[in-house]
């Protein structure tokens, strides 16, 4: 096993399905430079008809995408900024996830889009700092958001063999945190949560860059005698619910925290599934650490005012501790 970075274990992924399956293809402003890390040098290896630089026209080179995985490619797709899936919606929402269906079955579309550096970071302002997976949650996309490099490879790899298209979030406060990365080609299948960290007394569901917040606070509370359990759904769509209910029927308590915002957030389906399916498992109401719903904006402070922190998340699970809401 190797200790590589977060990029560095999307990279492996990539080039060991690259080395494996000829049918994998890159596209993307910038990937035969390796703009963002994640292609750097596949270029060289792997030839022009394999990754190729694309115009500035995300709606062009999505569309792009969904015909070669029409006709037996596997495109894996760089946004190098992830709200640019907005200006691609319409190919990735009414094109490609609903060629299966629309074909009676007989056509997939087994394109992979990579949002790198994804989420905001440093004062990237309002145009380049949304979280924008809840969109594709809404539309039924399958979507994965690694926490750690282990997970980013093998997430990876299974978005890339999937038939269905897959988008996977690199969050760019975490690209650079380093983990065990197996040496052989080893899958996470989507749908498949984790507890990060054990504990029987409140149930605190995190993903992507939450991750490390959700593990501080649990490391500060233990020493009070708090015992929290961490768990990372890995996969936002399929999301493993089982593995939640079973947390939540341990601890009787839930707090969730997210990167992106409240109104129709991942947290809310979250808190939904929970007050609608496991009630009578809860002690306490469910509480959600959220962005607020508003744009990010330059100011650093401000940034940080909008985001979920470890402060709002300890106020919410002292909140379900003691039976109220936050």
């Amino acid at each position: 096993m190797a200790r590589l970075r977060y990029l560095e274990a999307l990279r492996k992924a990539l080039r060991d399905e690259m080395i494996r399956d000829d049918s994998v293809i890159v596209l993307g402003e910038d990937v035969e430079a390796g703009a963002r890390g994640m292609t750097t040098g596949l270029r060289k290896e792997f030839g022009a008809e394999r990754v190729k630089d694309t115009p500035i026209s995300e709606a062009g080179f999505v569309g792009f995408a969904t015909g070669a995985a029409l006709v037996g490619k596997r495109p894996v797709v760089e946004f190098q900024i992830n709200t640019m899936i907005f200006q691609s919606f319409d190919q990735v929402v009414n094109q490609a996830a609903k060629f299966h269906l629309m074909s009676g079955g007989e056509f997939r579309v087994p394109v992979t889009y990579v949002f790198a550096a994804s989420g905001a970071a440093f004062g990237n302002a309002a145009q380049h700092s949304d979280h924008p997976y809840p969109y594709l949650l809404h539309a039924g996309v399958k979507t994965v958001m690694p926490a750690t490099a282990d997970d980013a490879y093998g997430l990876m790899l299974s978005a890339i063999r999937d038939d269905d298209p897959v988008a996977l979030f690199s969050p760019a406060l975490i690209q650079g945190r380093r983990a065990e990365v197996p040496d052989e080609p080893t899958a996470v299948p989507l749908g498949v949560g984790r507890v990060r960290r054990p504990g029987g007394d409140v149930t605190v569901v995190a993903a992507g860059p939450t991750i490390p917040i959700a593990l501080r606070v649990a490391d500060k509370m233990a020493a009070e005698g708090i015992e929290l359990e961490v768990w990372d759904p890995r996969s936002l769509l399929p999301l493993d619910r089982d593995g939640i209910a079973r947390s939540v029927t341990k601890t009787g308590r839930l707090a969730v925290i997210d990167d992106a915002n409240r109104t129709c957030g991942f947290a809310a389906e979250v808190a939904a599934f929970a007050a609608s399916e496991l009630f009578g498992h809860l002690r306490a109401p469910v509480q959600r650490v959220t962005r607020a719903d508003v744009p990010i904006s330059f100011s650093l402070p401000l940034e940080a005012a909008a985001l979920p922190t470890a402060e709002t998340l300890e106020k919410a699970i002292r909140a379900t501790l003691a039976g109220s809401a936050s």
